[in-house]
């Protein structure tokens, strides 16, 4: 076991931290699989730093304040050459000697992080916080792939780096939020910050973060000798740094990157310069706020004018309409803008935006920039208003009271369509294997796919003769669609796409309700009996089942077949009554929501930390550090299968 950790720790390191993997995702993914496979096997050989538990544990219920070794102060600001070398003479007037050298790195435009070693394993995390106190995020930042668990210095040390969030995943998170109704993130800084303060860590662990080392304390006789060393012991620093012997080098640096910052997979907002010396470093000293032997030269905004030359309207998975600006187009920092999205006709009137206005755009992270302000109206302003049917498919569209987003509601509109099949068939929702996105695009393009309830009158001779698939690849794809029938009702509630409705709703509504049937049937009033259902997802809920469309499809799927019943949640009179469980890692057949449901229904308790008054861990794949706590305070373990028993033999395991 110890062997294959050491394996999968060199190929992370390859592929997160030097970006040369030499295997295929295939052949790591098999790695990984076999690992889990010992450690479900042998749960007393678990490694804290093991490689399986990057995937997060349960939620926890808030962040403990812990106190920093030395601050974590602030730098002072550049905004121009002037002020970079009034900074270099005040360097200069200070020291005895000439600074020997200035270091130049990009400045990550992320959340500043302290991470604790000792004994060769990573011990804690600590966000910045005021800058003498910040929060222990330990279990979110081990989810971070390019941040070790383990480092070959046994000696207690500390790294403290930048937290961000690549432009691609930042991008495709932008994507997520909006096919669920919710508003966009502003930029990929305040994404990584909230990634990281979650208080879920599976969470953190879907929203691909990287950790950029810049200083390891105690730090050696240089930053640059800090940097080169955070990098023997396998932490992933910035490649593009340079080592200036005078001010002209500085300058020379920050304006190369100036011009080619749009080339980076991450945003930065400048580069931070640091006299290398650490001699020096000590001899200038601080002030109360600020180091004096660095400081930050801040880029401008990248920003340009261009004509809003329209508004057009695009439809996602959700049904949501979000207006798209049509622009000029013109250059923002080298790259030509066409597009800026708008979000939400809320947006449009804050900022006050007709068609024929000259509008100032801006890049932040983002593949679409972002429309910042009107720069002059135009003599011709086509003001926008927000279409009554959908452009689409030609049905209503309704924008709910208390909501941004305005919606078209049928589920078989061609826009939302191959969004919609690609996330009732994920392995998350219906698990349909193989039906992935290329094969979704033949089937929707050839008319044999029109709606959801359509995957189930597929037969194996149309699926065969269509593009790389043959007669065992049709099989197992009709094998999958006839599995997916016997999923859970939660399942099933959660892949119809009902506005707000995700994972966890869709567990309590199957928990409370039983059925389908009787969600579709219910009342605003009684739908907001259900734990976490408010006012405005009640009325989301509503709105889906009093839709025709919606309806024909529900008949169409009970004809196929489904699961459309589930027991109702039970009273604390069952058979797990008086006992609380906590649930951590993955389970074989179930989602942790669903375990709970479980329990809950078999009159038991559930939380999200480990204590003495625990009776139970039910414990699945990369269990991680609960599983460690819980045979520390003499937990009794089990796994699915054991919490089955219990349930269905009055609480024995």
């Amino acid at each position: 076991m110890e062997q294959l950790r050491t394996e999968i720790r060199h190929h992370e390191h390859l592929y997160y931290v030097l970006d040369s993997p030499v295997i295929t995702d295939a052949d790591y993914d098999a790695m990984i699989r076999r690992l889990r496979a010992l450690e479900e096997r042998h749960p007393d050989l678990i490694a804290a730093d093991s490689p399986t538990v990057r995937v997060g544990g349960a939620p926890r219920e808030g962040f403990q304040q812990v106190n920093h070794s030395e601050p974590m102060l602030s730098l002072d600001n550049a905004l121009n050459e002037g002020e970079l070398r009034a900074f270099d003479e005040r360097v200069r007037g200070l020291l005895s000697d000439a600074p020997h050298a200035y270091v130049a790195e990009l400045k990550f435009d992320g959340l500043s992080l302290a991470v604790r070693y000792g004994g060769g394993v990573l011990k804690q995390a600590i966000t910045r916080g005021d800058g003498g106190t910040g929060e222990d995020v330990t279990e979110n930042a081990r989810t971070i792939r390019s941040l070790p668990l383990r480092v070959a210095t046994t000696e207690p040390f500390e790294v403290r780096g930048e937290v961000v969030m690549p432009n691609k995943a930042f991008q495709s998170l932008n994507e997520e939020r909006e096919q669920q109704g919710l508003p966009r993130y502003a930029n990929p800084r305040n994404s990584a910050a909230g990634s990281l303060r979650v208080l879920d860590p599976a969470i953190t662990a879907g929203r691909r973060l990287d950790f950029y080392g810049y200083i390891r304390l105690p730090a050696p006789g240089s930053q640059w000798e800090s940097l080169e060393l955070l990098h023997e012991e396998g932490f992933k620093v910035g490649r593009h740094r340079r080592l200036c012997t005078d001010i002209d080098e500085l300058l020379a640096f920050i304006q190369e990157w100036e011009s080619k910052r749009e080339t980076l997979p991450f945003e930065i907002d400048g580069v931070v310069v640091k006299v290398d010396s650490q001699a020096q470093q000590r001899q200038l000293g601080w002030t109360a706020r600020a180091p004096r032997w660095a400081i930050a030269f801040k880029y401008p905004p990248r920003q340009a004018e261009t004509a809003l030359r329209s508004i057009a309207i695009q439809v996602g998975r959700t049904g949501v309409l979000t207006p798209v600006a049509h622009l000029g187009p013109g250059p923002v920092s080298g790259v030509m803008v066409s597009r800026a999205t708008l979000h939400n006709e809320d947006e449009i009137e804050r900022l006050g935006l007709a068609a024929g206005d000259t509008v100032v755009i801006e890049r932040s992270g983002d593949v679409i920039p972002k429309i910042v302000k009107v720069a002059r109206h135009g003599d011709e302003r086509v003001k926008f208003a927000m279409p009554r049917h959908c452009p689409v498919c030609g049905e209503p569209v309704v924008r709910a009271e208390g909501e941004v987003a305005s919606r078209c509601l049928n589920p078989n509109c061609p826009a939302r369509l191959k969004e919609s099949l690609r996330y009732f068939a994920s392995r998350g929702v219906m698990d349909i294997d193989g039906m992935g996105e290329a094969l979704i695009e033949q089937l929707a393009g050839k008319g044999l796919l029109k709606s959801i309830a359509d995957l189930y009158q597929l037969e194996a001779g149309q699926l065969a003769g269509l593009d790389r698939m043959g007669e065992k690849s049709a099989a197992r794809i009709m094998r999958g669609i006839e599995a997916s029938k016997r999923k859970s009702l939660a399942r099933l509630i959660n892949g119809l796409g009902i506005p707000f409705v995700g994972e966890r709703t869709a567990v309590l509504l199957g928990g409370t309700f039983g059925s389908l049937d009787a969600i579709a049937q219910a009342s605003e009033e009684k739908l907001q009996e259900t734990p976490e259902v408010g006012v405005k997802v009640a009325q989301a809920i509503r709105r889906y089942f009093d839709n025709g469309h919606n309806r024909e499809m529900i008949e169409r799927l009970r004809a196929a077949g489904l699961n459309f019943t589930q027991e109702k949640v039970r009273s604390e009179d069952g058979p797990l009554s008086g006992l609380t469980f906590v649930i951590t890692g993955t389970l074989p057949s179930m989602s942790r929501d669903e375990a709970k449901l479980m329990i809950e229904h078999a009159g038991g308790k559930t939380s999200g930390a480990v204590s003495k008054k625990t009776d139970f861990l039910v414990a699945g794949e990369a269990a991680g550090s609960k599983l460690e706590k819980a045979n520390t305070l003499g937990v009794k373990i089990i796994d699915e299968e054991a919490l089955r028993r219990m349930v269905g033999e009055g609480g024995r395991a």
